[in-house]
């Protein structure tokens, strides 16, 4: 038993919250990442960690030590997702190709785990790609997808905290390693293997040309940044999504942006779910403030961008971002 978990039965025994509250906030950043990857929601994630620890307070006595407390920790959180599942419908009707596109949120960076290891393992779990594809899998099959497949735990546990069977786990996982390879077909599955999570070159180039094209209104420059191919939404809205670049360069004309004189704009780069992003300001006449738009999430292959999502701020503080500039 290590001295964390020394440290918490005692706390338990003691009713002390105090004590109980200073060990269990170490695992706040991790267990908030395991939420948004059960939920893709980052509000949602934070309000059920803090569920987590409510329930794990009430449930103190159940910790015995036979478990490590991170193990017994995720699994209040699991199923503190489950739970939530059960009870949330899509707020708005979503594609195939986007579940989830009604409440998927974007994850900061600061907000990841400061573990270098869980670093290196976060970027290929937490990229938008991976959050949507997961959320193609039902409740269940997604809980024993991320115990098993990302967090490497045995069947065993993961039986033990979804309160099922060895067999049924099994069973889970390989339906939803078929549907994640489905969703993920150019992408590598081993998740626990090391992935770089550092930006490349390439991606901070591209940012840049991205956030000059928008602030010079350059609707041609934005438009040579794209792949033909690219896949673009504008969420909460999933009626965006398109397929090709022309369409999305089409859209924009449609929409009215990138009319000089009209549209004045100010960029800040940043990282959300380790992939490079944009926060879009726009400042309207006669305003003296830039106000917040939205932030554009990018996906670089070979210096073009292949996926561009967009997510509406809706002009309020967001993720820790000014409302103003």
């Amino acid at each position: 038993m290590t001295d964390d978990e020394a440290a918490f039965i005692a706390a338990a025994r003691s009713n002390d919250a105090a004590p109980f509250a200073l060990i269990t906030e170490r695992y706040r950043r991790e267990l908030q990442v395991h939420c948004y990857r059960m939920l893709a929601n980052y509000e949602d994630a934070q309000d059920m960690t803090q569920e987590t620890f409510l329930r794990a307070w009430n449930k103190r006595e159940s910790f015995k030590g036979h478990a490590t407390l991170r193990t017994w920790l995720y699994r209040i959180a699991t199923n503190a997702c489950l739970d939530f599942l059960d009870k949330r419908v899509d707020r708005v009707p979503v594609p195939a190709e986007l579940p989830g596109a009604g409440y998927l949120q974007p994850y900061p960076d600061r907000m990841l785990p400061e573990d270098p290891q869980e670093s290196v393992v976060a970027r290929e779990t937490i990229e938008l790609a991976f959050i949507v594809a997961v959320q193609h899998l039902p409740p269940r099959q997604r809980a024993v997808f991320v115990l098993r497949d990302v967090l490497g735990w045995p069947a065993s546990d993961a039986a033990g905290a979804l309160e099922v069977t060895v067999a049924s786990v099994t069973s889970a996982l390989q339906r939803a390693r078929v549907t994640i390879r489905e969703q993920l077909p150019d992408r590598r599955l081993d998740w626990r293997s090391p992935a770089t999570h550092e930006l490349s070159d390439d991606e901070r180039e591209v940012v840049r040309a991205y956030m000059d094209a928008h602030e010079r209104n350059d609707l041609d420059g934005l438009a040579a940044l794209l792949r033909d191919d690219l896949r673009f939404a504008m969420l909460p809205d999933p009626g965006t999504l398109v397929v090709t670049a022309k369409d999305a360069v089409d859209g924009w004309v449609a929409g009215g942006l990138f009319q000089r004189g009209r549209d004045d704009w100010r960029c800040v780069a940043t990282t959300v779910n380790r992939m490079p992003a944009a926060v879009l300001y726009l400042r309207a006449p006669g305003d003296p403030d830039y106000r917040l738009f939205a932030i554009a999430v990018l996906r670089v292959v070979d210096g073009k961008i292949a996926e561009l999502t967009g997510f509406d701020a809706g002009d309020k503080p967001w993720l820790g971002l000014p409302a103003t500039l």
